[in-house]
């Protein structure tokens, strides 16, 4: 009855969401391509190469969760030599990092809106042997037809934030049938496991395997040079090796004039100090060029740094989506985006992996266990405001030893999400068919 509900409302929903939704999609560009995959419609070269396959379906909505997919199914595939993907993403830079960076065992896809008649034919072209869900992405329409055609699903990572969980807690009469259709629950923490059986999960489905977003990637460790390789081969020593460099990794409205702000007071004592500015959305470089250009300093971006050896730059801006890990190795202290001047927080992991030190505001209610466990075991600093972020930055500039005691102790910090990616994969790989 609740499905009928959700079903007999979703086009009402649909007329009333859809013109923010196409106007999102218009400022992120790129909305034309596959567009037909949303509604279910796929060409005949996606249907031929999916027709020998029964793959596994992986569902991540955007940069951060189709990361999290690409890392599982490199660890499945450790396990199942013949294994097949399809990756689905909701937006459109996900899709476009997951095309870039998909092994080509993967199909890239999109999400199919969750409407029955549209999750029934993307059903019937998949025809998927288990699906694997990243995070929260829980749709009614998937899980029932997973349900119904006896397909294992399971959701990895599952990570709530305060407000999804606010907002599940509230409608857990409508929710809960569709949790408890779920086979496999795989939670980062043990405190989790508390929170999902309260949303209608069973216990004996649910195991702590660590996160794998916070899982140690050597890898990826080893990448993150990569990005200071090209600035040297494009000829450009605005960040060279002798270089101090303040990083501002995923920021929000308002962050990048604070960050600007506290470089140009501290570049009185380090000269040599550059800034990097990484925005979380990327189709506000227009707006942040705009803004910075009123202020004493050279801006470029970092495409043009690497094709034309911008060497006078004091301030770069990222312009590509996906690549922020690569970025990290340039950086000599990081400061995390969405924490000062928004709420929420981004990723601390991914610095923290390239071997550098992490300064934080006080809102990262989206990572709250993990900023408390950092700031409480001495592997990461939290500041208040422009003030305090601008000393804490100063100190760290000015003391190398005290930046390597950060990046060790947190390192030892993440110890308890080492192996996470392959704990999660042995559990999905061990997940058989419904009975």
């Amino acid at each position: 009855m609740i499905r009928f509900i959700y079903n007999l409302f979703w086009p009402l929903g649909i007329l009333i969401f859809l013109p923010g939704y196409c106007a999102k999609m218009i400022r992120r560009g790129g909305y034309r391509e596959k567009f037909g995959q949303r509604v279910g419609i796929y060409d005949d070269e996606v249907r031929n190469r999916l027709s020998n396959q029964c793959p596994t379906w992986l569902h991540a909505v955007s940069v951060g969760e189709v990361n999290i997919a690409l890392k599982l199914a490199n660890a499945l595939r450790a396990l199942e030599p013949d294994l097949h993907c399809v990756l689905t993403t909701t937006t459109t830079t996900g899709f476009a990092l997951a095309r870039k960076t998909a092994p080509p065992w993967t199909e890239v896809m999109y999400t199919p809106l969750d409407y029955w008649p549209i999750m029934r034919r993307a059903f019937s072209v998949i025809r998927p042997a288990r699906i694997v869900l990243v995070e929260a992405e829980v749709w009614p329409n998937l899980a029932a037809a997973a349900h119904a055609r006896r397909i294992p699903l399971a959701l990895v990572n599952a990570r709530l934030s305060p407000r999804s969980e606010r907002r599940y807690r509230r409608f857990r009469f409508f929710v809960a049938p569709t949790f408890r259709l779920l086979d496999l629950v795989c939670v980062p923490e043990r405190r989790d496991i508390e929170r999902w059986a309260a949303l209608g999960v069973p216990r004996n489905r649910m195991h702590v395997t660590g996160s794998i977003k916070f899982d140690p990637d050597v890898q990826a460790q080893s990448h993150t040079v990569a990005a200071s390789a090209k600035l040297d081969e494009g000829g450009s020593d605005a960040f060279s090796p002798d270089s101090l460099v303040l990083f501002g990794g995923s920021t929000h409205r308002g962050e990048e004039e604070i960050l600007v702000r506290v470089f140009l007071r501290l570049r009185e004592q380090f000269p040599s100090l550059r800034l990097f500015i990484a925005p979380r959305h990327v189709e506000r470089l227009q707006e942040i060029r705009a803004q910075l250009g009123a202020m004493p300093l050279r801006v470029t971006l970092a495409s043009e740094a690497l094709t034309c050896g911008t060497a006078d730059a004091d301030c770069m801006l990222l312009d590509t989506t996906g690549e922020l890990q690569l970025w990290y190795g340039i950086a000599t202290v990081v400061f995390i985006g969405k924490s000062l001047t928004a709420h929420g927080g981004q990723n601390p992991v991914e610095p923290i992996l390239a071997g550098k030190p992490v300064v934080f505001g006080p809102h990262m209610e989206n990572f709250a266990t993990l900023a408390k466990t950092l700031v409480s075991n001495n592997a990461a600093m939290q500041v208040n405001d422009i003030d305090s972020l601008e000393r804490t930055v100063g100190e760290l500039l000015r003391d190398s030893e005290s930046r390597q005691r950060l990046v060790k102790n947190a390192h030892a910090a993440l110890n308890e999400h080492k192996g996470g990616t392959a704990r999660t994969a042995k559990l999905v790989h061990e997940l058989g068919p419904r009975h």
